[in-house]
């Protein structure tokens, strides 16, 4: 590159001084000519600048590919987690990372199981751990045997809870959370049911809101905010609600048809089913289907995670709505946050995203996004 100037600049040097003692329309054309030769130079630098960044981004990558990245799922049969492992995975290869050196892990929701994956992943010498918890309550012991390895760590998706993350902050600890704020997600569940307005809700006039509510993991903190925040949505608007049944689906569709069923023979009069994710709630619509019911006409339901098969519902209006939980943000943001600690430069202890509320105005688009 610095040839290609050299050679350049000295080519017009000649040309002007053949033209000296030529008058004005010399010196207009040597004008000229070094004006050329600057703007051309000015380039040439620019060139060389853009090829030396482009070097700077590849040696970055070259020393990513040899990194080892460890990744705990607390289920692989979950379809949220699926997406997002799926998309964590290909996100790492596209910022330089091996595939080979990318390893994921199945928990099967079972603490014990995924401690004893996170000391192989210690042994094995990994350079960051990812970790989707089976169990939020376990972070601290999880916490302190990553940190006491001095492995950079980033949790996703369950949120450890605020005593834990205060002790990564008050130890300068290289560990946070990437992910969105549950509380945040049940008031847009609670909003969807708020926005048809009482009077569509309330079906049998009683002026309560007859409801049933499918938990996922009583003790992940998502689960316990969704479920406080989608019906304290409908409090803040001055209803009245009557909980008529609270079960534990543990995320889990079958699980869910088989308790809402239940429900709904119990209680036919039930107006609104709250899951804490899609999945429970598609569980959900084959026991409202099964029970002669139809949802938007003598009931309303409502999940979280917007995946395809919820999404479609809500289009044919066999689903009230869901919530977007955004897994390529989180995912990506999860690995950008693994390469922080790896480079060195650091992140804040909480990085988190938004949910979006999903209804037939926008499920197309959000649909459209995840193709």
């Amino acid at each position: 590159m610095k040839k290609k100037l050299v050679s350049l600049l000295t080519v017009s040097a000649m040309t002007m001084a053949m033209l000296v003692g030529c008058g004005e329309t010399a010196a207009d054309t040597a004008t000229q000519t070094a004006e050329t030769v600057a703007e051309t130079a000015e380039t040439v630098a620019d060139t060389a600048t853009e090829v030396a960044e482009t070097v700077a981004e590849t040696a970055g990558n070259a020393d990513l590919a040899d990194k080892k990245v460890g990744v705990c799922i607390y289920q692989f049969a979950d379809n949220f987690m699926t997406l997002f492992r799926t998309e964590l995975e290909n996100y790492l290869v596209s910022q330089g990372f091996s595939k080979d050196n990318i390893t994921i892990v199945d928990g099967a929701n079972d603490q014990a199981t995924q401690t004893n994956q996170i000391q192989n992943f210690i042994t094995q010498g990994v350079d960051v751990l990812i970790i989707n918890p089976v169990n939020s309550s376990s972070a601290a012991t999880i916490t302190d045997l990553v940190v006491g390895a001095d492995i950079p760590l980033v949790y996703i998706n369950r949120e450890p809870d605020a005593d834990e993350e205060a002790r990564w902050s008050a130890n300068n600890w290289n560990v946070t959370y990437v992910g969105c704020d549950a509380r945040q997600s049940g008031t847009m569940q609670g909003e969807i049911i708020v926005d048809l307005g009482q009077e569509k809700v309330d079906l049998n006039g009683d002026g309560k809101i007859q409801y049933i509510m499918i938990e996922g993991d009583p003790e992940n903190v998502d689960a316990q905010y969704r479920t406080e925040f989608s019906v304290k949505a409908l409090e803040d608007a001055g209803w009245t609600v009557d909980c008529l049944d609270d079960q534990v689906g543990n995320w889990d569709q079958a699980t869910a048809q088989q308790l809402v069923a239940n429900s709904l023979s119990a209680h036919p009069e039930t107006e609104v089913v709250f899951c804490n994710n899609d999945a429970m709630a598609l569980g959900a619509l084959q026991s409202i289907e099964a029970a002669g019911r139809k949802v938007g006409e003598d009931i309303y339901l409502v999940g979280v995670d917007a995946l395809t098969e919820a999404l479609e519902d809500v289009l044919a209006g066999t689903m009230t709505g869901t919530v977007f939980n955004d897994h390529i943000a989180q995912s990506h943001g999860a690995a950008d946050a693994a390469i922080n600690y790896i480079t060195g430069a650091g992140n804040d202890y909480y990085i988190g995203c938004d949910y979006v509320k999903v209804t037939t105005d926008n499920a197309q688009s959000v649909l459209d996004s995840l193709k």
